[in-house]
């Protein structure tokens, strides 16, 4: 398969799998809108959200990595820029998305 088909598929399933987890997501934070810090503290502490919550934080984050690699792609002519750009944009996406895990993990 070419690294193109690969990458449009991977985009593709991400932003599929986006679809439940976005779902979730909106509810919980509709019932956390007028929460305190504590309700919240209690919500993140319970075990099956924080690994729903790290799912969703690393589909997002290879989502916006490989859709901001395609723009890169697409409007970046000069390719040790283009190549410069797209390390930096995954290396920031893998920190902050450990940084994240490991955020919502130490509460």
């Amino acid at each position: 398969m070419i690294k193109a088909t690969k990458k449009w598929l991977t985009i593709k399933i991400s932003s599929g799998l986006l679809i439940p987890f976005m779902i979730w997501f909106i509810i919980n934070c509709v019932s956390l809108f007028d929460a305190n810090n504590s309700q919240l503290n209690v919500f993140l502490s319970n075990i099956p959200n924080k690994i729903i919550f790290s799912l969703f934080i690393l589909l997002a984050f290879v989502f916006f990595t490989l859709t901001i690699t395609e723009v890169f792609e697409d409007y970046i002519s000069d390719i040790k820029f283009k190549n410069a750009a797209n390390r930096i944009l995954v290396l920031f996406s893998i920190i902050m998305t450990l940084i994240l895990v490991l955020f919502l993990f130490k509460i």
